[in-house]
């Protein structure tokens, strides 16, 4: 993996997440991709293969234009990449931030640049910023 590759992996991401198409979801993963959703809580959500991601991200889908998201490489190292971002979920009217959490990915990629291993950390900004 490189940059550019990571780059790309992360607005099929998020492009993804948008449509929620099923097929574009499964595209990111490898058949046997261990992705964390939360990784030191008690109750860590872990979510085994490709079908159970596709699964889990139709469960409970966002909103279409509910959300905005931007990831970028931090650092890439053969298999492996950081990506840092924000997530930003919006008022109703679509006009306001109403929560925005700074992420961080963990990413390990096979030959074929699926994501085999998929940690996500975040942060929720505070929400009075003066």
């Amino acid at each position: 993996m490189d940059d550019a590759k990571v780059a790309q992996w992360l607005t099929s991401y998020v492009e993804a997440w948008r449509t929620y198409d099923a097929a574009a979801i499964g595209a990111l993963f490898s058949e046997d991709v261990v992705y964390r959703y939360h990784p030191w809580d008690e109750n860590d959500e872990v979510v085994r293969g490709r079908e159970a991601i596709v699964s889990n991200w139709l469960e409970e889908p966002d909103a279409t234009g509910s959300w905005s998201a931007e990831y970028r490489p931090w650092a890439v190292d053969g298999d492996r990449a950081v990506a840092v971002g924000a997530t930003r979920y919006l008022t109703e009217d679509g006009e306001a931030v109403e929560r925005e959490f700074h992420n961080v990915f963990l990413l390990r990629f096979d030959t074929d640049d699926r994501c085999k291993e998929f940690t996500e950390l975040y942060m929720r900004a505070p929400t009075d910023r003066r």
